[in-house]
């Protein structure tokens, strides 16, 4: 991020354009939307910039700009559509301690007027940092769309009224007032009333919120899927955005912790096969602090917290505590990863079953029924395998599975960074070491990738120097 988006209070502040033509035009109808008192530099000023002078909103100066013009001023424009003369000009903005923006000049201005969605007091504002203009206008008018003309004066109603609010206890009592003022109690009255029966609603609501009992603590054991913030479910970025705490695993991705609330604590309780991890028990004890003293808490797994994910054991702790709790299933690795391979987990004459196994558990090495997946055309999906796969491959071996039964790794599945590997059974230990797979990954014993998921993947078969591509 190149250009850090603030607010600045301009209410009396000194703002100086310079420029009288179009491009002082543009900035000038934005700039009536602040508090700033308005001064304008031009020789030759258009109609409207003379008229807006005599009308008081502005004082123009009919002169170039000079030298001490700028003194005082916290934001200059050099808007004159001439090179050599908004670099003069800029100049003596920035000598002067004015920060400067030059008109269609990106490089130069020290900083930038974005695109705005203007909802009074609410403004929305959108910067690409020039790259794409055209896409800042297409989201303003998407924005413009989306958000209805009577949240302006919902938040004026709301901003008065928050010394008020103020005999509310911090936090989610808080917050819960305010949702309910702006997404449910307040433009229902609005649409009903008008700001009269808005404000009304508001005084109405706050009695029957300071009413209320505090609210309890709750769990929310949420699915965040294989990575992908678009594979997220919507009750899930509900969750997300309610939560107070959120006590997540290792393998979520930043992009989908950035969607939790801001004021939300992250706590990263992440767990490594065979190595360092927090204990289950510090965790299930973290999850029933933090719901006791109140906190909305999203217990965040990976891909589906129903699948290895140790789940009955964290609710186990929480129903001892008498809190409440419920699940958000996500979407699991193997969907996500049979996906990028182009197969499905099932198929009529192939395989009428999958078996969704661990490559390890607390114990270490994972044992299954190895003589029943060994048999021709059995599929299955292997949750932490990287470690275990020459175990996995010597048990099956040991009971009789065809060396040359498919396998396929899938890295990063849903990820930008995801990466397939497709070996067999009799190479499977070999080909994921030289493939350096350092990332969450998920077997296939049973299944190949389709020639059009590796060509979408820009990689090659095996014989084709596969693991030297990946390594």
């Amino acid at each position: 991020m190149q250009h850090f988006p603030i607010f600045v209070n301009l209410a009396g502040q000194r703002v100086v354009v310079s420029g009288g033509g179009e491009a002082a035009l543009a900035k000038l109808r934005l700039l009536f939307k602040t508090e700033a008192a308005l001064v304008v530099y031009a020789a030759d000023p258009a109609g409207e910039i003379v008229q807006w002078a005599e009308a008081g909103r502005l004082t123009l100066v009919r002169r170039p700009l000079a030298e001490g013009d700028v003194a005082g001023a916290r934001l200059f424009y050099a808007a004159d559509e001439d090179a050599d003369e908004d670099a003069r000009t800029s100049a003596v903005a920035r000598a002067e301690g004015a920060l400067a923006n030059i008109v269609d000049n990106l490089h130069d201005s020290e900083f930038i007027t974005p695109a705005i969605v203007d909802r009074d007091p609410v403004t929305v504002a959108i910067g690409t940092e020039g790259a794409a203009p055209v896409l800042a206008r297409a989201i303003k008018a998407d924005l413009e769309a989306r958000l209805p003309v009577r949240l302006g004066p919902l938040a004026r109603i709301g901003k008065a009224f928050r010394k008020m609010a103020d005999a509310l206890p911090m936090g989610r009592p808080r917050r819960d007032f305010w949702a309910d003022y702006y997404f449910n109690a307040g433009p229902r009255a609005f649409d009903e009333k008008g700001a009269e029966g808005a404000d009304a609603a508001l005084k109405g609501l706050l009695t029957d919120h300071l009413s209320r009992q505090s609210r309890k603590g709750h769990v929310a054991f949420v699915g965040a899927g294989p990575g992908d913030p678009e594979l997220l479910t919507l009750k899930a970025r509900r969750a997300l955005d309610e939560a107070d705490v959120v006590i997540h695993d290792r393998l979520i991705s930043p992009e989908i912790l950035e969607l939790a609330r801001r004021e939300a604590l992250l706590l990263d309780v992440g767990k490594e096969g065979f190595g360092p991890s927090t204990k289950q028990e510090d965790i299930d004890a973290l999850i029933v602090e933090h719901a006791r003293q109140g906190a909305q808490v999203v217990r965040l797994k990976s891909g589906d917290s129903t699948v290895f994910g140790r789940l009955d054991e964290e609710i186990d702790a929480v129903e001892a505590a008498g809190v409440s709790w419920h699940i958000v299933p996500g979407i699991t690795s193997a969907s996500a990863a049979v996906a990028a391979i182009g197969q499905s987990l099932t198929k009529r004459g192939r395989n009428s079953s999958v078996r969704f196994l661990t490559g390890h558990d607390t114990k270490g090495f994972a044992d299954h029924d190895w003589r029943t997946l060994a048999r021709e055309g059995e599929v299955a999906a292997i949750y932490m395998g990287k470690k275990s796969a020459r175990f996995i491959q010597g048990r099956l071996l040991m009971h009789g599975a065809d060396p040359a039964t498919p396998v396929t790794l899938i890295e990063n599945a849903s990820r930008a960074e995801q990466r397939i590997l497709e070996t067999c059974l009799a190479d499977l230990p070999t080909d994921l070491a030289a493939a350096s797979v350092d990332g969450p990954a998920l077997t296939f014993y049973g299944l190949a990738p389709r020639e059009a998921a590796l060509a979408r993947q820009g990689m090659a078969h095996k014989d084709l120097t596969l693991t030297q591509e990946l390594a």
